[in-house]
């Protein structure tokens, strides 16, 4: 178990009090005392999210989201392990893609994404007043296969709720901050990238060998050499570029039995007890701090893109996964919404309220800042690009979302080889 210093407890935003914060109709007058109460939750969100606190907060109370994250999260594994063919399938059948390999055996990570679009209400979220119900799919149903006949619609459903979240906090921190700057440029993009997300146990990744070398008998006698260096980490530490990542508390599951097959049943760990892997750098003991999360939350995190354009008053965060130690058989699953600028928005490093008279006006203080922050580690110094050698004035969310990718995983780039 972890040490209590060592652990970090999200602060709980209640899904009633965000919508009463983000409405500009309140049906019911409002008293001294919610006014005082409302005042006092605007407080406690930009202690979590300023540039003082650690840029994330959790929502809970969510209505109807549960069984969404209880029927999506399993799928991730078994799109995972699934053989390449099938699975080609099922994600041509759904509307969903990958961003990276997936015949590649050694993977530690398997997202499988879509791109998903804002209503003409974007506020309009009918999970609200229905209970789930599944629309049939009619694509393929092959076999085993015919278990993800739901998967493009509990993806899209589980992600309009959780872009409708972003969205009111956008608005919540205008109207703190003063202005229309986050709320618009999100309803300016049109869209938001979903991606859920299987974090390969050690377990997971000999079944994929076991796979590889069937196929490999199959077409010649020639064995394919496999990395068994696993790392600590399943995903470095980064800090993401939107303006929110909207996230489910995760999953972690672990098989009923340990062999080699892609169909064991699973469970979800007791030992997790809120853990989420997600860890981060906390500013204010600068400090690895690990984040806890109750199971029916979700997790918001704040983004560099949202940093520059609040000037400064929301706190990206600084991140990475980590695996859980001594648990080979455990896999994490979880399902992310990034909201974003349009591609199109010009960001502006001069936004900085800062007392700096050199060139780079507040990037120099963004620089201060990650510098301080990196001092606590020289592993994670060496990974993270700094903002000012990413952002440029004037540039585009998508020439800085360019440089940002090239920086941190281009042929040069930090993380290159990793």
């Amino acid at each position: 178990m972890m040490e209590e210093d060592e652990t970090l407890e999200l602060y709980d935003l209640h899904y009633s009090d965000l919508m009463a914060l983000s409405s500009s109709d309140h049906k019911l007058p409002l008293t001294s005392e919610n006014m005082e109460y409302l005042e006092s939750v605007k407080i406690a969100i930009m202690k979590n999210l300023g540039p003082s606190g650690p840029g994330l907060l959790a929502i809970t109370g969510v209505p109807n989201a549960s069984i969404l994250r209880r029927t999506l999260l399993p799928m991730a594994r078994k799109l995972a392990l699934l053989d390449n063919e099938d699975r080609k399938l099922v994600l041509k059948d759904h509307g969903l893609g990958s961003d990276v390999p997936l015949k590649n055996i050694d993977r530690t990570v398997s997202p499988f994404a879509m791109q998903l679009r804002y209503d003409r209400d974007p506020y309009v979220n009918s999970l609200r007043n229905s209970n789930h119900s599944p629309i049939e799919h009619h694509g393929s149903d092959v076999g085993s296969l015919n278990e993800f006949k739901n998967l493009g619609n509990t993806f899209k459903d589980l992600g309009n709720c959780m872009m409708e979240l972003g969205l009111h906090l956008a608005r919540v921190c205008d109207k703190i901050i003063g202005g229309h700057e986050l709320e618009q440029c999100l309803l300016e993009s049109r869209s938001a990238k979903g991606r859920l997300i299987h974090y390969h146990s050690i377990l997971d990744n000999r079944i994929l060998q076991t796979q590889s070398l069937k196929d490999t008998r199959h077409k010649s006698k020639k064995i394919a050499k496999t990395n068994h260096d696993h790392s600590d980490l399943w995903q470095q530490w980064h800090y993401d570029y939107g303006v929110f990542t909207v996230l489910t508390a995760p999953m972690l599951v672990v098989p009923e039995n340990s062999g080699s097959c892609q169909s064991c049943d699973e469970k979800e760990c007791p030992f997790s007890s809120g853990h989420t892997c997600l860890q981060i750098l906390y500013p204010v003991t600068n400090s690895v701090k690990m984040v806890k999360a109750s199971s029916g939350s979700f997790i918001v995190q704040v983004g560099e893109s949202g940093d520059v354009l609040s000037k400064g008053k929301l706190r990206a965060t600084l991140h990475s996964v980590c695996r859980p130690k001594n648990m080979e058989n455990v896999s994490r699953e979880t399902f992310v919404v990034f909201l974003q600028p349009a591609w199109s928005k010009k960001l502006s490093v001069y936004d900085f309220s800062v007392k700096d008279s050199s060139s780079n006006g507040g990037c120099s203080r963004i620089c201060d800042e990650e510098s301080e922050c990196a001092k606590s580690s020289s592993d994670i110094d060496k990974l993270v690009p700094p903002l000012c050698d990413r952002l440029k004035d004037g540039m585009t969310y998508a020439e800085f979302s360019r440089e940002t990718t090239k920086q941190y995983y281009g042929s040069s780039g930090l993380q290159s080889k990793r």
